[in-house]
Formats: C-alpha cells, structure tokens, sequence
C-alpha cells in the first residue's frame, strides 16, 4: 500500500473514533447532568401527573412506565377515564374514543412494540451498547435558535407491513447543557404514516433524588405548527401499580 493510502487510511479511522468518543462523551455528559447514569439504571418506573389545554379545557393525565415494559397513559375526559397505549405484559390496547370499548393493537404493531421491549425506558441510550443499538453524531443543527448535537440512534430493526425496517430515531442535545430537546422519528402506520413525529422537551427539572425530567412535552409532524403541549406537575419515581391497572377489560 501507498504511504499516502495508508495516511488516508490511518485519518479516516482516526475520524471515525474520534466521533464514536464524542458521541460517547455526549451521552456521557447527558448522564452527569440529569443525575447520573447509576440512578438511571436503578430507576424501576415513573408515574407522571400532567395537564394539557385543549380550546380552553384543561384535560389531566396520568402516564406511567415501567422497566419491565408495561405502560398506560390514563386519560380523564368528561367524567371517563380513557386508557391509551397500554401494555399488560402480553397485551397491547386502548379504549376506543367513539365507543369508549377496548381494543387491542394490531399484531405488527404489537410485535414491534415486544421488539424493543423496555428499551425505551427510561430514555434509549441508558446501557445502549448492551442492547445492540448504534449512535451517531451527525454533527451540529440549530433549533429554533439553540445550537445541538444532532445524534442518530438506530435501535432493533421492526416491521412494516410485514417487511423489515431500520427502526431510527434523532436526537438533538443541547450544547450548553447536554439534554435532549427534540426527538425525531418517522412514522410508520396510522394516518400520518411516512411522515416525521416530533417531540419537544424542556423544563428540565428535579424530580426526586437528583433525577431531571423535563416538565413540558410538546408533540406533533415536523414542519407543521404543534399542539398545546403537555405540562407536568408531579413525577413520582418507582411507583406501586396494581397489575390489574394495565389488564385488558373483560367482556371485551
């Protein structure tokens, strides 16, 4: 081989780990700054109390996660508590809105949920090595007049009407402080399928024992204006849940 080749050679995989330690160091710092990545890992579950406004009605809701898996967001409408994205262990159902009757996911969607089971708790990156995904830093972007760390996550692989698809998301960290502000991913069924979600986060704030959370949530298709995002009032860390709270209603 050519010196020169071999120069070329030696740069580019200088390049490319001089960008995994930088990515590392990001999410690293992200650890350091929300309470530290052993707190992270012991973390058993949350259950958050939130608000959002909807044309002038405050509506409440209740989400909780759980490291094993199981979810439910709890919504209270007109006097009703309506139950979406919740997983038992098994099972993955919502009440229907129009006849308030539950009813499970699809099985795609219900295997691609298994697929990356708790691997979204409590945020993808605590243990990402571990878990096979990959990260990437792309590079820098500016957000609505913030400058991040755009970092791409590429998580377990799921499936799309039948056929596998890379399962990607994009994360923006802020630069001065090292969390995440924006989450992008595509989305792949239902009536905004082939379009960009995203997420905004901010008010990052303690919620017990070190750990920072952000205290507003906004979500909606890239490019497009948002809805009123969802405020938080309480977090409360490993919570009790009864299992009966996620189990599919009988007579369903």
């Amino acid at each position: 081989m050519k010196l020169k080749n071999l120069l070329f050679l030696m740069a580019l995989m200088a390049g490319s780990y001089a960008q995994a330690q930088t990515v590392d160091e990001i999410i690293s710092k992200y650890f350091e700054n929300t309470g530290g990545l052993e707190k992270w890992k012991a973390l058993q579950g949350t259950k958050m109390t939130a608000k959002v406004n909807q044309q002038g009605m405050e509506i409440p809701l209740v989400i909780v996660s759980l490291k094993d898996g199981r979810q439910m967001t709890v919504i209270t409408f007109q006097g009703k508590e309506v139950k979406q994205g919740v997983y038992d262990g098994t099972s993955l159902w919502s009440h229907n809105f129009m006849n308030m009757k539950a009813e499970k996911s699809d099985a795609e969607s219900t295997e691609n949920f298994k697929t990356n089971l708790g691997s979204d708790f409590p945020i993808p990156f605590v243990g990402y090595k571990e878990r096979g995904f990959k990260v990437e830093l792309l590079g820098k972007e500016t957000i609505e007049g913030t400058e991040t760390f755009k970092v791409k996550l590429t998580k377990k692989p799921i499936k799309v009407d039948g056929q596998p698809k890379d399962n990607v998301e994009f994360y923006y960290f802020d630069t001065e402080n090292f969390v995440p502000l924006v989450v992008e991913a595509e989305i792949t069924s239902g009536p905004n399928k082939g379009m960009v979600g995203q997420a905004k986060m901010s008010d990052y704030q303690d919620a017990g024992g070190g750990l920072l959370f952000p205290f507003s949530l906004g979500q909606g298709i890239k490019g497009q204006q948002a809805g009123p995002p969802l405020t938080i009032t309480k977090v409360e860390l490993n919570p009790k849940v009864e299992d009966k709270e996620f189990a599919f209603p009988a007579g369903n």
